[in-house]
């Protein structure tokens, strides 16, 4: 049913909707909730407050800056015209961020930067000294062996650690 949403169209349609009943609940009672439209884009921003926020380079800066301001953080070609199983890396790549956030808990610094190439998955990340190095050092050849029976290929971890965050701004 073709009908013209202007103001008199809008009312036409919503008269016809409720007289046909489709807008009856179980108890029979009729009922519309109508909410305004939010035109404002506010998803993968950091919130301002006070001040006392503190905020690293990735959160600073707004999601349209990616490529300008700041990098991507999966570098991959699968997302080019033509290339089959593009969302099968897009939950690879959640579930490798996942699993290195519980298995180095609390020591990610920054954002994980996943890297495929060819047939390698490289993962870089920044971490801070809270674990003993003999720890780490485990960690690390435990996720490195673990995603590579997982994926079936060479998974490699480039890993620096500072000792503290690493504070960008005060949002």
């Amino acid at each position: 049913m073709a009908v013209s949403l202007g103001s008199a169209g809008s009312m036409r349609l919503l008269r016809s909707i409720i007289r046909s009943g489709s807008l009856c609940s179980s108890s029979g009672s009729r009922s519309l909730h109508v909410t305004a439209v939010c035109c404002k884009s506010s998803a993968g921003r950091f919130r301002r407050g006070k001040g006392d926020t503190p905020v690293t380079y990735e959160q600073a800066h707004a999601p349209h800056y990616i490529g300008h301001r700041k990098g991507w953080l999966s570098q991959n070609t699968s997302n080019l015209k033509g290339v089959k199983d593009a969302a099968d890396r897009t939950v690879e790549d959640m579930f490798i961020r996942r699993f290195i956030a519980g298995t180095f808990h609390s020591c990610l610094a920054d954002e994980l930067v996943i890297k495929r190439r060819g047939n390698m998955i490289i993962l870089c990340a920044i971490m801070l000294q809270k674990l003993l190095p003999i720890k780490m050092y485990f960690l690390i050849g435990y996720t490195e062996t673990l995603l590579s029976h997982l994926y079936k290929c060479p998974v490699k971890l480039e890993i620096q650690t500072i000792e503290n965050k690493v504070i960008y701004k005060w949002f």
